[in-house]
C-alpha cells in the first residue's frame, strides 16, 4: 500500500483538516450525498492549468482511448457577436462536470438550473462563493459548454470516433459591471448523447471525498479513475499499471516521470485517505491495483436516486 499520511505537522492546513474529518467521516457512515461523473470523464482528464487562450485544441489518450476537446465560443447577448472561450482548466471545470452529471442523474433531466445549484453546490464542497470565486466557477461552465469533444477508441484495427458536446444549449446573460467580461450560462441543457450515455455510464462517488479532494486536479482525477477502475479488476489477478502509463495519464506539466511519480504518490496518499477501502500498491514498477470495494456501495446508490 501508499505509505499514510501518519507524519504531519503539528499546525495542520485548513485543507489537511478537511481531508482527515472527512475521512474519518467516510470510514463512519455511508453517504447521504451522492455525486456522478461519465466513466469517460473518470479515465480522461482536462487541463490542469490554462494553457492559453491561443490554444484551442487538447488532446489526452489512455491505452486505445483518446480524447480531444475543442475550444468553443458563444454569443454576446449584449453585441450579438460571438466571443472566443478558452479550454476548460483546473479543478473548477472537474468540479463544474461532477455537478452537471450529478443534478442531471438525481433529477432524470438533461437540463440543470445552475443559478440557484451551482452556489450551493460550491457551499457544500467548503468553496468560498463570493463573486470572485463564483465567476471562476461559471467562467469555467462557460468554457465547458461551448466546447466540442471527439472520443476516439481503435479496437482490432478498427477506429470509432464519437463527437458531441457536453451542453447542447445554454442561457446566457452579461454581467452589468464592465470589469466583469465573462458570459454566465444560468441555465444549460446537456446534450441528448451525452445524457442518455450519463444514465447507462455514471460512475458514483461519494460527496465528502469530492469536498475533501476539490482543490487538486490531480486529486479529483486520481480518486475518480480509482472509484472506477478498482472495483473492477479481479480478485484473483491484480493489475499492474506501469509508471510510463500513468505518467501519461496524469504527467501533464512534468517533464520527467520522476518528478511526476513523486508528486503522484504524495497525491496518492490524500486520494486514500478520501477513499479508504482503496486497495493498491506502489513500487518501481508503477501501482499495482487489487480489486476493492467501490466508494459508494451499489444498494446505497439505488436507496439514495
Amino acid at each position: 500500500m501508499v505509505e499514510p499520511m501518519t507524519h504531519v505537522p503539528t499546525r495542520l492546513t485548513r485543507h489537511q483538516e478537511k481531508l482527515i474529518e472527512a475521512s474519518a467521516a467516510i470510514q463512519a457512515d455511508p453517504p447521504e450525498r451522492i455525486d456522478f461523473l461519465h466513466t469517460v470523464q473518470c479515465q480522461l482528464g482536462i487541463p490542469y492549468r490554462n494553457p492559453g487562450d491561443d490554444v484551442r485544441e487538447w488532446d489526452r489518450k489512455q491505452g486505445m482511448a483518446s480524447l480531444r476537446i475543442e475550444a468553443g465560443s458563444a454569443i454576446d447577448p449584449q453585441t450579438g457577436e460571438f466571443v472566443r472561450l478558452g479550454l476548460p482548466y483546473g479543478e473548477k471545470p472537474r468540479l463544474v462536470l461532477i455537478h452537471l452529471a450529478s443534478e442531471a442523474v438525481r433529477n432524470s433531466s438533461p437540463v440543470v438550473d445552475v443559478e440557484d445549484s451551482m452556489t450551493a453546490f460550491g457551499r457544500s464542497l467548503g468553496l468560498e462563493t463570493n463573486g470572485h470565486h463564483l465567476r471562476g466557477l461559471k467562467d469555467q461552465l462557460a468554457r465547458l459548454a461551448a466546447a466540442t469533444v471527439r472520443l476516439g477508441v481503435v479496437e482490432e484495427g478498427r477506429a470509432m470516433q464519437l463527437n458531441t458536446q457536453f451542453v447542447a444549449a445554454f442561457d446566457l446573460w452579461f454581467p452589468k459591471q464592465a470589469d466583469q467580461r465573462v458570459l454566465w450560462p444560468s441555465t444549460v441543457r446537456l446534450s441528448e448523447e451525452y445524457f442518455q450515455s450519463l444514465g447507462r455510464h455514471a460512475v458514483p462517488l461519494d460527496h465528502r471525498a469530492i469536498a475533501a479532494l476539490s482543490s487538486s486536479s490531480m486529486a479529483l482525477d486520481a480518486y475518480v479513475w480509482l472509484a472506477q477502475r478498482l472495483h473492477r479488476v479481479s480478485n484473483r489477478k491484480p493489475q499492474l499499471v506501469p509508471w510510463i502509463a500513468l505518467y501519461d495519464q496524469f504527467g501533464q506539466g512534468f517533464h520527467r516521470v520522476r518528478d511526476f511519480r513523486r508528486r503522484f504518490l504524495h497525491t496518492l496518499r490524500q486520494v486514500q485517505a478520501a477513499y479508504p477501502a482503496a486497495r493498491f500498491e506502489a513500487d518501481e514498477r508503477g501501482i499495482t491495483l487489487h480489486h476493492s470495494r467501490p466508494p459508494v456501495p451499489g444498494r446505497v446508490t439505488h436507496a439514495l436516486l
